[in-house]
């Protein structure tokens, strides 16, 4: 494909030309989970939407160095950067275990999730715990450079000079260093060594109930939270890269503070290109657990929860999560959910009918072609400008259309090319598949080919049994399946079963 691929680059605030450093590759770093707690829906919403971009991004021939790592330490108790507890020790204290039995658990189940809503796992997948020396190494860096000072075994990363210094600090957020004096908290407990309060700890002394702790040159202590991720991404994707994302939560202080460190240590711009998701919203409020708007990935494969009427498969929540630009709020209510399901079936059904369609060979270029090649073009100029998926599910429901005009025999054959059918094939196979992640829940696979072994034969003897117009027995069968959630759908060419 000769258009290029647009991206929306958060710290420019425009729609920018995707040129990377390296032609043919690109180095990708996301922020991945704090391993203290399951993961939750938000979460989940943000790392489908980067694996829609790394399937995307691979479609287009890139190689993909995608590094999305894990923070198992290190993240304070409220996000502060001094005063607080390590949110993993915390729940090691609480549960009377290791820290490293906690982080095992959730990330354990983490990847769990990951896999339930088919993403793929990324290609470098690095702990803050593993990359310590390299923080150290950081750290020091920034100190040799003049960009922070130590106070009481702690160090500090210096904002104000590195503002006066004019090198953007509040750049990606839109903060200004006066601004951010009212982001400070009056209770902080080392508040009082920072020289300004938007300074922040890159290396933070431990207290003696600390669980978690290294040797350095400055104090016995851990790494500041935001330094984990500047020291992983330059270790794997080097000073310099292609894209950082995240969530839109992780603006400020966390990616802002990234920006800060790398420069700090290297004079260097981390990521080219900023990436952020926008928030998961439900019935149209942010998600609370203290008001009971909440709901978790589990509650949503159950139906156990009081906000839906039913349970909901991980693949029809991923395609509703499709069905919002990565840069939008989604709100999940039962109403779209349940329209988000009858979607991706409908979807799946013209794909299915689709692939039994065969061409009678004697097609010419029409108008329907001309129609047809202009919308698969357009499915794919959609992701190209900033990976849009509603707008390309969109087209593809529109191809959906001729599908089922071909089938049922109301658009001609003769308009279209044996090739255009192929084409429209493979349109279909790859965004369903390659692209969006979708996995067909319809149809038995694995341990379930009995089933659908089962299936063709009960399908063969209704037609069998409509041949001689036994219509008792065919309408039997029909019943019958339906009562166990099993929909038969007659086309001319031939019957196919789903699972209601």
């Amino acid at each position: 494909m000769s258009h290029t691929i647009q991206i929306y680059n958060s710290l420019k605030r425009q729609k920018e030309t995707f040129e990377p450093l390296v032609d043919g590759r690109v180095g990708m770093y996301v922020c991945g989970p704090t391993v203290y707690s399951d993961v939750h829906l938000g979460n989940c919403r943000t790392f489908v939407s980067f694996d829609i971009i790394y399937r995307y991004l691979m479609y287009r021939g890139f190689q993909v160095r995608y590094v999305r790592n894990i923070t198992d330490v290190g993240h304070l108790v409220g996000d502060v950067d001094t005063g607080g507890e390590d949110k993993i020790s915390e729940r090691a204290r609480l549960e009377q275990v290791e820290p490293m039995e906690v982080v095992q658990r959730y990330s354990n189940g983490f990847h769990s999730m990951m896999s339930i809503f088919n993403t793929l796992p990324p290609s470098i997948e690095p702990r803050a715990t593993g990359h310590i020396i390299e923080q150290i190494e950081m750290v020091q860096d920034i100190l040799d450079n003049g960009y922070a000072y130590v106070q009481n075994g702690s160090v500090y990363f210096n904002t104000l000079k590195f503002a006066k210094d004019n090198k953007g600090y509040g750049q990606l957020s839109g903060r200004v260093i006066d601004d951010l004096l009212a982001e400070s908290r009056d209770d902080l407990k080392n508040q009082s060594e920072k020289k300004h309060p938007s300074d922040f700890a890159i290396w933070i002394k431990a207290e003696p109930t600390h669980l978690m702790r290294w040797n350095s040159p400055w104090s016995v202590g851990f790494p500041g939270w935001h330094l984990e991720c500047s020291a992983m991404s330059t270790k794997y994707l080097g000073k310099t890269f292609d894209i950082h994302g995240g969530g839109n939560d992780l603006k400020f202080p966390h990616h802002e503070n990234e920006i800060a460190q790398n420069h700090g240590a290297c004079g260097c711009t981390p990521a080219r290109y900023w990436m952020h998701t926008n928030m998961l919203l439900m019935n149209g409020r942010k998600m609370s657990k203290s008001d009971g708007n909440t709901i978790t990935p589990q509650q949503l494969f159950s139906g156990d929860s009081e906000h839906i009427s039913k349970a909901y498969s991980p693949m029809a929540i991923r395609f509703f999560m499709l069905q919002s630009h990565y840069r939008s709020t989604l709100d999940l209510t039962d109403e779209a959910l349940l329209a988000a399901e009858k979607g991706f079936r409908r979807l799946l059904e013209a794909n299915q009918s689709l692939q039994k369609l065969t061409h009678p060979g004697n097609g010419s270029a029409g108008a329907l072609e001309q129609e047809i090649d202009q919308l698969i073009d357009q499915t794919f100029k959609e992701m190209d400008d900033d990976f849009n998926t509603p707008k390309a599910l969109a087209r593809l429901f529109e191809l959906a259309t001729r599908v089922n005009g071909l089938r049922d025999g109301h658009l001609p054959f003769d308009q279209i090319t044996e090739s255009t059918l192929d084409r429209l094939k493979g349109t279909f196979e790859t965004f369903i598949y390659d692209i969006f992640g979708l996995k067909d829940e319809t149809q038995a696979d694995g341990d379930d080919d009995a089933l659908s072994g089962l299936m063709d034969l009960i399908i063969d003897i209704r037609q069998n049994a409509r041949a001689q117009k036994d219509w008792a027995t065919s309408d039997k069968i029909r019943d019958a399946l339906t009562a166990i959630k099993i929909q038969l759908k007659d086309s001319k060419e031939g019957t196919t079963w789903s699972k209601a």
